[in-house]
């Protein structure tokens, strides 16, 4: 059964850090992009970070650039999120989600191109 797994969520205050790890089970991930996407209450799912396949490039969105830094690790199919300088409009629940296209050139960065989707981990950051 192909799973992704995410821990690391929590409450902290704003200002602080915190690391999310997504722990991928039954099949490889080594050759897929690997995403995390986020969702506040009331708000649409939107895209966080990627990595791509083979970890060479990185991409992030504009509110989370120079305090989130997305990471993996292949050989123990896992990937991070590493997240600094906290703000209470971070809070949302995080999922951790890989492309359904091997090998891709590239990265994307919209919902409908992950086919593999953990089931979150809530971050709350309070002010």
């Amino acid at each position: 059964q192909v799973q992704l797994v995410e821990s690391g969520g929590g409450l902290v205050q704003a200002g602080g850090s915190l690391r999310l790890s997504c722990a991928a089970s039954g099949r490889t991930f080594s050759t897929y992009a690997m995403a995390w996407f986020r969702q506040a209450p009331g708000k649409e799912r939107e895209f966080v970070a990627v990595i791509s396949w083979s970890g060479s490039m990185t991409y992030l969105q504009d509110s989370v650039k120079g305090r989130f830094t997305i990471s993996r690790d292949k050989a123990e199919n896992m990937v991070y999120l590493q997240m600094n300088n906290l703000k209470p409009e971070d809070t949302a629940v995080y999922y951790c989600a890989a492309d359904k296209t091997p090998l891709r050139i590239g990265v994307v960065t919209t919902a409908r191109d992950y086919s593999v989707w953990g089931q979150g981990t809530q971050v709350t950051v309070s002010s």
